[in-house]
Parts: C-alpha cells; sequence; structure tokens
C-alpha cells in the first residue's frame, strides 16, 4: 500500500509514494542525496538539471554495472552447476 514519505534531498523535502517500506525509501533517499553531493563538489557550478542528468545517468552506470556482474555470475553457476552434473552422471553410470 502507498504511504507517502518525506524525504530531503539537497535540502529539499519531498513527499514519495511507495509500496517499498519507509525506510527503505530513505535509504534510496539518501543514496540520491550522497550522489547528488558527490557530483556537486567534483563540478564547478552546473546547473540543477544538468546535475540531475549527471547524477541520473551515474545512477544508471551503477545499475547496468550491476546487471553485468549479476549476469556474470549467473553465467558462472549455470557452467559449474552443467560441470557439477556431469561429474555426478559420469560417477552414476
Amino acid at each position: 500500500m502507498e504511504k507517502p514519505v518525506t524525504v530531503t534531498i539537497l535540502g529539499h523535502e519531498y513527499r514519495i509514494k511507495s509500496n517499498e517500506d519507509e525506510e527503505q525509501v530513505r535509504e534510496i533517499a539518501r543514496f540520491v542525496n550522497d550522489k547528488f553531493k558527490a557530483i556537486i563538489e567534483s563540478t564547478d557550478g552546473l546547473s540543477e538539471r544538468r546535475t540531475a542528468i549527471l547524477v541520473a545517468f551515474d545512477i544508471a552506470s551503477d545499475y547496468f554495472h550491476v546487471i553485468k556482474e549479476r549476469n556474470g555470475v549467473a553465467v558462472d553457476i549455470q557452467g559449474r552447476a552443467r560441470a557439477l552434473n556431469h561429474q555426478i552422471d559420469s560417477v552414476m553410470r
């Protein structure tokens, strides 16, 4: 059930409706706020819009790295499972 949660990002309060629990929403808001702060500290005088685009790009980049890593782990597990199945089959025959 959607419950509004008030979070603060860069000193601005936002009411977020989410199916996530309140602590998860707050954790996500902290993450976004930290990303904004990191981009602001590493750039000079960007507009809020450009900063938001860089933050979105940075978060998307993190997401794609995690997806690639997860897919690599899944492929590795599948390969190991096939090898184990082959070994089990060869012993059982």
